[in-house]
Protein backbone atom coordinates (compact mmCIF):
# COMPACT_ATOMS: atom_id res chain seq x y z
CA UNK A 1 0.00 0.00 0.00
CA UNK A 2 2.73 2.42 0.87
CA UNK A 3 4.57 1.35 -2.25
CA UNK A 4 1.54 2.06 -4.42
CA UNK A 5 1.08 5.47 -2.80
CA UNK A 6 4.77 6.38 -3.43
CA UNK A 7 4.46 5.31 -7.09
CA UNK A 8 1.34 7.47 -7.49
CA UNK A 9 3.05 10.46 -5.84
CA UNK A 10 6.18 9.99 -7.97
CA UNK A 11 4.10 9.61 -11.15
CA UNK A 12 2.01 12.70 -10.33
CA UNK A 13 5.24 14.65 -9.62
CA UNK A 14 6.62 13.68 -13.04
CA UNK A 15 3.33 14.57 -14.77
CA UNK A 16 3.16 17.95 -13.01
CA UNK A 17 6.82 18.71 -13.83
CA UNK A 18 6.35 17.82 -17.52
CA UNK A 19 3.10 19.83 -17.70
CA UNK A 20 4.84 22.83 -16.09
CA UNK A 21 7.74 22.79 -18.59
CA UNK A 22 5.39 22.30 -21.55
CA UNK A 23 3.08 25.11 -20.45
CA UNK A 24 6.08 27.36 -19.73
CA UNK A 25 7.55 26.72 -23.17
CA UNK A 26 4.22 27.25 -24.97
CA UNK A 27 2.81 30.09 -22.91
CA UNK A 28 6.01 31.98 -22.02
CA UNK A 29 8.36 30.83 -24.77
CA UNK A 30 10.71 33.57 -25.99
CA UNK A 31 9.04 36.33 -23.96
CA UNK A 32 11.81 36.64 -21.33
CA UNK A 33 14.38 37.14 -24.11
CA UNK A 34 12.12 39.74 -25.77
CA UNK A 35 11.65 41.49 -22.41
CA UNK A 36 15.42 41.57 -21.89
CA UNK A 37 15.94 43.13 -25.34
CA UNK A 38 13.22 45.71 -24.64
CA UNK A 39 14.77 46.56 -21.25
CA UNK A 40 18.14 47.17 -22.96
CA UNK A 41 16.44 49.40 -25.55
CA UNK A 42 14.63 51.30 -22.78
CA UNK A 43 17.89 51.80 -20.89
CA UNK A 44 19.57 53.17 -24.03
CA UNK A 45 16.63 55.50 -24.72
CA UNK A 46 16.68 56.71 -21.10
CA UNK A 47 20.39 57.51 -21.44
CA UNK A 48 19.64 59.45 -24.64
CA UNK A 49 16.84 61.31 -22.86
CA UNK A 50 19.12 62.24 -19.99
CA UNK A 51 21.77 63.45 -22.46
CA UNK A 52 19.16 65.53 -24.28
CA UNK A 53 17.96 67.05 -20.99
CA UNK A 54 21.54 67.96 -20.05
CA UNK A 55 22.11 69.54 -23.47
CA UNK A 56 18.84 71.46 -23.19
CA UNK A 57 19.82 72.85 -19.79
CA UNK A 58 23.25 73.79 -21.13
CA UNK A 59 21.60 75.59 -24.05
CA UNK A 60 19.38 77.47 -21.60
CA UNK A 61 22.52 78.60 -19.80
CA UNK A 62 24.10 79.69 -23.08
CA UNK A 63 20.93 81.63 -23.94
CA UNK A 64 20.98 83.28 -20.49
CA UNK A 65 24.66 84.07 -20.95
CA UNK A 66 23.95 85.86 -24.23
CA UNK A 67 20.82 87.51 -22.91
CA UNK A 68 22.64 88.94 -19.88
CA UNK A 69 25.90 89.88 -21.63
CA UNK A 70 25.20 90.79 -25.26
CA UNK A 71 24.75 94.45 -26.16
CA UNK A 72 23.20 95.15 -29.53
CA UNK A 73 25.28 98.28 -30.00
CA UNK A 74 27.83 100.44 -28.20
CA UNK A 75 24.99 102.71 -27.02
CA UNK A 76 23.11 99.85 -25.35
CA UNK A 77 22.38 100.36 -21.63
CA UNK A 78 24.07 97.04 -20.88
CA UNK A 79 27.37 98.58 -21.98
CA UNK A 80 27.12 101.60 -19.65
CA UNK A 81 29.98 102.39 -17.30
CA UNK A 82 27.80 101.93 -14.21
CA UNK A 83 25.22 99.33 -15.24
CA UNK A 84 22.33 99.75 -12.82
CA UNK A 85 20.96 96.16 -12.98
CA UNK A 86 24.45 94.79 -12.27
CA UNK A 87 24.90 97.16 -9.31
CA UNK A 88 21.46 96.23 -7.94
CA UNK A 89 22.28 92.53 -8.31
CA UNK A 90 25.64 93.07 -6.61
CA UNK A 91 24.16 94.92 -3.65
CA UNK A 92 21.44 92.28 -3.26
CA UNK A 93 24.11 89.57 -3.30
CA UNK A 94 26.13 91.40 -0.64
CA UNK A 95 23.02 91.90 1.49
CA UNK A 96 22.12 88.20 1.25
CA UNK A 97 25.63 87.24 2.37
CA UNK A 98 25.57 89.83 5.20
CA UNK A 99 28.63 91.61 3.79
CA UNK A 100 29.08 95.31 4.55
CA UNK A 101 29.66 97.39 1.42
CA UNK A 102 32.03 100.23 2.29
CA UNK A 103 32.28 101.68 -1.19
CA UNK A 104 31.84 101.07 -4.88
CA UNK A 105 33.54 103.13 -7.54
CA UNK A 106 32.89 102.55 -11.24
CA UNK A 107 35.84 103.24 -13.52
CA UNK A 108 35.59 104.30 -17.17
CA UNK A 109 34.78 101.39 -19.43
CA UNK A 110 37.45 99.98 -21.67
CA UNK A 111 36.39 99.58 -25.28
CA UNK A 112 37.85 96.42 -26.78
CA UNK A 113 37.16 95.31 -30.34
CA UNK A 114 34.43 92.76 -29.62
CA UNK A 115 33.50 93.60 -26.04
CA UNK A 116 33.42 96.25 -23.32
CA UNK A 117 35.08 95.89 -19.98
CA UNK A 118 33.50 97.95 -17.18
CA UNK A 119 35.80 97.94 -14.13
CA UNK A 120 34.69 98.61 -10.57
CA UNK A 121 36.59 99.03 -7.32
CA UNK A 122 34.55 97.59 -4.47
CA UNK A 123 35.46 97.88 -0.81
CA UNK A 124 33.92 95.29 1.50
CA UNK A 125 34.05 94.40 5.17
CA UNK A 126 33.49 90.73 5.94
CA UNK A 127 35.06 87.52 7.15
CA UNK A 128 37.19 85.31 4.92
CA UNK A 129 34.33 82.79 4.80
CA UNK A 130 31.88 85.43 3.63
CA UNK A 131 34.38 86.65 1.05
CA UNK A 132 34.76 83.10 -0.32
CA UNK A 133 30.97 82.79 -0.60
CA UNK A 134 30.89 86.16 -2.37
CA UNK A 135 33.44 84.96 -4.94
CA UNK A 136 31.42 81.76 -5.45
CA UNK A 137 28.26 83.83 -6.05
CA UNK A 138 30.13 86.07 -8.51
CA UNK A 139 31.17 82.93 -10.40
CA UNK A 140 27.56 81.66 -10.51
CA UNK A 141 26.25 85.00 -11.75
CA UNK A 142 24.74 85.08 -15.24
CA UNK A 143 26.84 88.19 -15.91
CA UNK A 144 30.37 87.71 -17.21
CA UNK A 145 32.49 89.03 -14.35
CA UNK A 146 36.24 88.88 -13.93
CA UNK A 147 37.94 89.45 -10.61
CA UNK A 148 41.09 91.28 -11.68
CA UNK A 149 42.62 91.45 -8.21
CA UNK A 150 41.76 91.82 -4.56
CA UNK A 151 43.62 93.11 -1.55
CA UNK A 152 43.11 92.35 2.10
CA UNK A 153 43.74 95.41 4.27
CA UNK A 154 45.13 93.54 7.24
CA UNK A 155 47.89 95.78 8.53
CA UNK A 156 49.22 96.03 12.07
CA UNK A 157 47.56 99.43 12.46
CA UNK A 158 44.15 97.75 12.06
CA UNK A 159 44.91 95.43 14.95
CA UNK A 160 46.21 98.27 17.11
CA UNK A 161 43.22 100.51 16.37
CA UNK A 162 40.66 97.79 17.02
CA UNK A 163 39.67 97.54 20.67
CA UNK A 164 37.08 94.77 20.28
CA UNK A 165 38.48 91.29 19.80
CA UNK A 166 35.26 90.09 18.08
CA UNK A 167 35.76 92.65 15.29
CA UNK A 168 39.17 91.20 14.34
CA UNK A 169 37.61 88.45 12.21
CA UNK A 170 36.17 91.10 9.89
CA UNK A 171 38.64 92.13 7.21
CA UNK A 172 38.55 94.96 4.72
CA UNK A 173 38.75 93.70 1.14
CA UNK A 174 39.35 95.92 -1.89
CA UNK A 175 38.20 94.05 -4.99
CA UNK A 176 38.91 95.14 -8.55
CA UNK A 177 36.39 93.41 -10.77
CA UNK A 178 35.06 94.00 -14.24
CA UNK A 179 31.90 93.12 -16.09
CA UNK A 180 32.32 91.94 -19.66
CA UNK A 181 29.71 92.95 -22.21
CA UNK A 182 29.86 91.40 -25.66
CA UNK A 183 28.98 93.69 -28.54
CA UNK A 184 27.00 92.29 -31.44
CA UNK A 185 28.97 92.60 -34.64
CA UNK A 186 27.33 94.49 -37.49
CA UNK A 187 29.28 92.70 -40.22
CA UNK A 188 28.15 89.26 -41.32
CA UNK A 189 30.65 86.45 -41.57
CA UNK A 190 30.90 85.10 -45.10
CA UNK A 191 31.53 81.42 -45.62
Amino acid sequence: MAEKRNIILFGSLIVLTISYWLSASFLIGEKPFDIKVLEEEQQELNENLISAQILASQLDRVFTLFQENLALSKADSLADDANLPFLNNLTDMLEDLDIKLLGIKPKPRMDKITYFKAPYIITLECTFDQFGKFLAEIERSPRLITVDEFEVKNGIERIKANTEEDRLIYQEFVVNLSTITLVKSKSKVSS
